[in-house]
């Protein structure tokens, strides 16, 4: 089922983590598609959230105080709910909702979703509050779809990852950001173990090492850049375009074997593909349904990483090739908004009388002042909006803008206060 119409959206971001971006990807997305969207700013309560850490309290008491303000973080959502009144609650994963706050959005009918952007095996909290959601979203497939149909979840969509080509994309880097983030070969990540185990094999390239958490690692520490700190996504975007060959190993815990030939594909590899960049990347189970044969550049294990390596710097006609087969491909199935669109879809498949229809009179109607038709309609122009709108639909578009009021969006709040007075 195809859902055209325009929806109401909240988007609650997790405190902190690796679906933080993900989340203001999709928020980005929902609003090119045209949807309504408000955002729940979970990050801007984290630095409160670590402040408990610091207090000297037993470790009985700190767990409760975490517990009692992720808590509130649920009650401000609920609020949020209360205010916005989405047809739909999106939360990333781990975004600060209680089983309590899920329990009273589904008695309230406000669909919730989530999407579990996480390796089910690693993080398994899932188990706890995939049940509470209307429809869970995932990056893998079996056995967890059957894990989860064990535990009653049965609106299971697989959702891989994906690219938000406005943001990703080609760049040409100037000779002040070429020699800071350019390289022959390099690689953007955080330090797992089967990645410190394999580049070690692989610093006679003249490895460029990006990200945190490679503490520690003494052999690798020459080749850290930046100090070892977190990287930023448009510093991400900068090095992707300034590498010849970007390696792209998926993470693993375990250090036993380091080409793990895993299923679920890493945002990394949707991200380069979509700037361009080329890209070694380790085969993994799901990839076949995401890429076609040509379109990426694979390898089996390490000894066959450091022959093509050798081989693709050698060969820059070859790289071009794939790397421009590959950005074609995700920029037609692999973005955020072919992976919003499809949520939407397949929600209004499951839940047959999901979006409810809201009891919202029309635009103009006989008290609205004639003056201000020509500038509302341009306005509904500006924002983006149907010419069928609904009044309360153009106030929380109104609403939703940054900066300063101009006088007719205070002309538009203004007359959804004066007509919530003259209803009544």
């Amino acid at each position: 089922m195809n859902i055209n119409k325009m929806l109401r959206i909240l988007v609650v971001l997790p405190l902190y983590g690796g679906s933080l971006p993900v989340g203001r990807f999709c928020v980005s997305a929902l609003e090119k598609m045209g949807h309504h969207v408000e955002v729940f700013e979970a990050p801007d309560f984290y630095s409160a959230y670590t402040a408990i850490d610091d207090l000297k309290v037993t470790s009985d008491r700190h767990q409760y105080l975490r517990n009692s303000y992720l808590n509130m973080l649920s009650q401000a959502v609920l609020a949020k709910v209360e205010t916005f009144e989405p047809d739909m609650v999106l939360a990333m994963a781990q975004a600060p909702l209680t089983h309590q706050a899920l329990k009273r959005l589904r008695k309230d009918n406000v669909k919730t979703a989530m999407w579990f952007v996480e390796d089910f095996r690693l993080f398994t909290y899932w188990q706890s509050f995939a049940p509470f959601y209307d429809v869970f979203a995932v990056i893998q497939k079996e056995p967890f779809f059957n894990e989860l149909n064990q535990i009653g979840v049965e609106n299971i969509l697989y959702l891989p990852l994906a690219a938000d080509p406005d943001f990703h994309k080609k760049q040409n880097l100037n000779s002040v950001d070429n020699r800071k983030y350019g390289g022959d070969v390099s690689f953007m990540g955080a330090g797992y173990p089967n990645r410190r185990l394999a580049f070690r094999k692989l610093i006679h390239h003249g490895l460029k090492i990006w990200g945190n958490e490679w503490d520690g690692d003494h052999v690798l520490e020459p080749y850290l850049q930046l100090g070892g700190r977190r990287v930023s996504s448009e510093e991400c975007v900068k090095i992707f375009n300034g590498t010849k060959i970007n390696l792209n190993l998926h993470s693993s815990i375990s250090a036993d074997k380091l080409v793990s030939k895993g299923d679920f594909i890493n945002p990394r590899t949707f991200e380069l593909a979509a700037c361009g960049a080329f890209q070694l990347v380790d085969n993994r189970s799901l990839m076949s349904e995401a890429f076609a044969e040509g379109e990426l550049a694979h390898f089996e294990d390490l000894e066959d990483l450091d022959r093509k390596i050798k081989y693709f710097l050698a060969h820059p006609e070859e790289r071009a090739a794939f790397a421009e087969k590959a950005r074609a491909r995700v920029l037609k199935e692999h973005t955020y908004e072919v992976r919003m669109k499809s949520l939407i879809d397949f929600t209004a498949e499951r839940f047959t009388d999901w979006p409810l229809e809201r009891k919202t009179g029309t635009l103009f109607n006989n008290n609205f002042p004639e003056e201000l038709k020509n500038d509302i309609v341009n306005l509904i122009e500006k924002l983006g909006l149907p010419a069928n709108v609904g009044f309360d639909d153009l106030v929380t578009a109104v609403r939703a803008q940054q900066g300063k009021l101009n006088p007719l969006d205070t002309a538009v709040l203004f007359l959804d206060e004066w007509r919530k007075t003259y209803n009544r």
